[in-house]
């Protein structure tokens, strides 16, 4: 990226660096849960509606701000996501009741939801397409770093704080708002599909993701990959410390120190699913991974001392959570320039306010049931990922791109024909 200049680089590096706030802010809950509903007297179930509420946001925000940010300046759309998240994250600090709680959950997901799809979308605008599967593997890993920063703020600040001082520090993002507006020109980022943009008849909207019967297959596919990409995340990341706090009696510090080890894993996957991708494409690399996935997250089931749980988080991990690099990438290269913030924003939160309820669904299994049907439901999504994933044919076209191989003039007149003329 050394043919960039410093105000591109300095877009890229703030894309890739919001992943990792948002996360941070998103985490505070699996780590405030067990408190959140003994300070407040709520069920489990009650406690689950918090992450899945949280997800409806992400999908309200996902579809406006992706609009807005296909047809406006996508960096200053960008800004106001994390200025969103970040404001009502904080505000949280005065919680009286469930009823508050759930507002300012619901407000911060429309920010989050925001951000995603557009950094991508600034992403892909900056890098190769080819690379994009590292790129994303770096957002991604932002992410996992913002999700340690939590881990270990939960730790030094719960105990002393309470988790309400803990959503304080919500309003860090603000920091890196400032840095943008001070060092980065919003209309002098370099954007690869500027041009494309400008020649585009039809204002970017919703509708395009589905023109025609293939297309509206395709993207039905990517929802269902989505939601179970987020239903086997929040699901895990939620419930899984409260669980082990319950079952094994350990600390909110261990479960922390447990947390850890599951992300440092998921940093790792990231890493080499990026490469992977990039070399070999997404139907191989992803049919591997959701098979594993459903492997590791059954047989998580029977760790039931504090190693077992380090080791097995870490290799659940690596396989449930490496993916989730990949989605960009692959949502960047079947859908074209002009819709892709839409595209990310659509589909991944989409797959977040269905996937959410996997927050309610294991809360209602812990009420009337164990941990084991718990980590049934869980493997059992992972294998309707596969299924889904098996069934978009234009992932053979990708892989020949990312191999950068010449794509066969078959499967050229069979993508072309399935794409409507306004997106071709």
């Amino acid at each position: 990226m050394k043919d960039l200049s410093k105000n591109t680089q300095r877009a890229l590096i703030a894309a890739i660096v919001a992943s990792g706030t948002d996360d941070l802010n998103v985490m505070f809950l699996a780590f405030s849960m067990s408190s959140i509903i003994a300070q407040l007297g709520i069920s489990a179930t009650q406690g689950g509606w918090i992450a899945t509420i949280t997800n409806f946001g992400m999908l309200a925000g996902g579809l406006l701000f992706g609009v807005l940010a296909d047809r406006y300046n996508k960096f200053k759309v960008f800004k106001w996501t994390i200025i969103i998240f970040s404001v009502a994250t904080g505000l949280i600090f005065f919680t009286k009741d469930i009823h508050y709680l759930y507002l300012m959950r619901f407000i911060a997901g429309v920010g989050v939801g925001g951000e995603y799809g557009v950094a991508i979308a600034i992403m892909a605008g900056i890098v190769p397409a080819e690379k994009m599967g590292r790129i994303s593997s770096l957002n991604g890993i932002a992410g996992q770093i913002g999700s340690i920063s939590s881990a270990m703020l939960a730790g030094l600040i719960a105990p002393m704080f309470g988790w309400r001082g803990l959503f304080l520090f919500g309003l860090a993002p603000l920091v890196l708002v400032a840095w943008m507006v001070m060092t980065i020109d919003d209309h002098a980022i370099f954007d690869r599909f500027a041009t494309q943009q400008k020649e585009t008849k039809e204002k970017a909207r919703i509708g395009l993701l589905f023109a025609t019967p293939a297309l509206a297959a395709q993207t039905g596919a990517l929802m269902v990959m989505t939601t179970v990409q987020i239903a086997g995340y929040f699901g895990m990341m939620n419930w899984l410390p409260t669980i082990m706090e319950k079952s094994i009696g350990i600390s909110v510090k261990s479960s922390s120190q447990w947390m850890v080890a599951t992300i440092v894993g998921m940093c790792i996957g990231m890493l080499v699913f990026g490469q992977l991708l990039d070399k070999f494409g997404p139907r191989l690399v992803y049919g591997i991974f959701l098979v594993a996935s459903a492997l590791a997250v059954y047989l998580f089931s029977f760790a039931h001392t504090a190693t077992a749980m380090l080791i097995g988080g870490a290799l659940v991990g690596f396989f449930v959570n490496g993916m989730f690099a990949g989605y960009g990438a692959m949502i960047t290269r079947l859908y074209p320039g002009h819709i892709r913030s839409i595209a990310n924003n659509t589909i991944l939160n989409v797959g977040r306010a269905i996937g959410g309820f996997s927050s309610v669904i294991i809360g209602m299994i812990l009420d009337r049931s164990n941990t084991t049907m718990v980590m049934l439901f869980l493997a059992s999504l992972y294998l309707i990922s596969l299924a889904a994933m098996l069934t978009i044919k234009q992932l053979k076209w990708s892989t020949y791109s990312q191999l950068g191989q010449p794509v066969p003039a078959s499967l050229v007149d069979e993508v072309t024909n399935d794409l409507d003329p306004r997106l071709a």
